[in-house]
């Protein structure tokens, strides 16, 4: 199977400051995994600066250029509490967006079968007109809607693992029949929403949310009985994956107690869904993960299934 591998190193520029976890070598050490002999055989490209007119379908209005006019020359700026920008900001933040709507021309056209983007910022957490949680566009959304605008792919899907809820993408589905989303997270935790009660204007948003302390087995029954029917019951026309992995036991940022094991598990049974829906077509966006070793180890997990499965 042909797996692409989209970055750029302008996603290294984005610099939020010595203490804050989002940091550049969060990508440095995806990128040294990504090194290893067993993904000699990956597509590799750079990212493109996404459009202006790509970020805008999902982030209407000025929204997009207030973003960009609130880059700083020099030093860094606060967009919000968590929410940090610095000069090279604005190029990472095009080219994160770019590589998933590359991905998804890539795997529309049938030069790769899936892709995987490892870029930074994350994403999931924007919403339509607000930046937060680490990230300023959401680029899973933006890729969902080139599908839409550039391939007539109506039907698009979301699945994020991530181990805080995508509020952001939910936002942005809420109201669209033919979006799905569907995440697993823990709950109640950072930002608030997925409860099981958020539902969608259509049914079409999907929570499964998880306690602190939550394991391998809870984890694996609720996402095959709960999430895999409901992705393969919207049938799709392609699959996007929010890949966080800081659900894993090890970071320090939340409390579910997975492995990397579980993170190529969910990532085999989405694939199995595509396959079965949407000619296979899936394209995964790194999110969040904070403790470097297991951040890679986890990455290599994912990546290698998408190559191999």
């Amino acid at each position: 199977m042909t797996t692409l591998l989209i970055t750029h190193d302008d996603c290294l520029a984005h610099d939020t400051g010595a203490y804050h976890p989002e940091k550049p070598d969060r990508l440095r050490a995806v990128l040294k995994a990504m090194e290893q002999d067993v993904f000699r055989g990956l597509l590799r490209e750079d990212a493109p600066l996404a459009s202006h007119e790509a970020m805008a379908r999902a982030h209407p209005g000025d929204f997009v250029d207030q973003i960009l006019e609130a880059i700083p020359s020099d030093a860094l700026r606060q967009i919000d509490a968590d929410t940090v920008v610095s000069p090279g900001s604005g190029d990472a933040m095009q080219r994160a967006a770019g590589a998933v709507v590359r991905a998804v021309d890539a795997v529309v056209k049938g030069e790769a079968q899936n892709a995987f983007c490892a870029v930074r910022p994350p994403g999931h957490h924007a919403e339509s007109t607000r930046a937060m949680g680490f990230c300023l566009v959401n680029n899973v959304v933006v890729g969902a809607l080139q599908a839409r605008a550039a391939h007539r792919l109506q039907r698009v899907a979301v699945v994020d693992f991530d181990v805080h809820h995508g509020n952001g993408t939910q936002e942005m589905f809420w109201d669209d029949a033919e979006a799905f989303y569907a995440s697993t997270h823990q709950y109640p935790f950072y930002p608030g929403t997925g409860s099981t009660r958020e539902q969608g204007a259509h049914g079409n948003i999907v929570n499964v949310p998880l306690a602190a302390g939550t394991g391998p087995d809870v984890f694996r029954s609720r996402f095959s009985g709960e999430l895999l029917p409901a992705l393969e019951a919207f049938k799709p026309d392609i699959l996007l994956i929010s890949a966080g992995f800081d659900a894993h036991k090890d970071d320090p940022l939340a409390e579910l107690r997975l492995t990397e094991a579980d993170f190529a598990w969910a990532t085999a049974g989405l694939m199995d869904v595509a396959r079965k829906v949407c000619g296979g077509r899936v394209v995964s966006v790194l999110e969040g993960g904070y403790n470097l070793d297991a951040l890679a180890d986890c990455a290599t997990a994912h990546v290698q299934t998408l190559k191999d499965h």
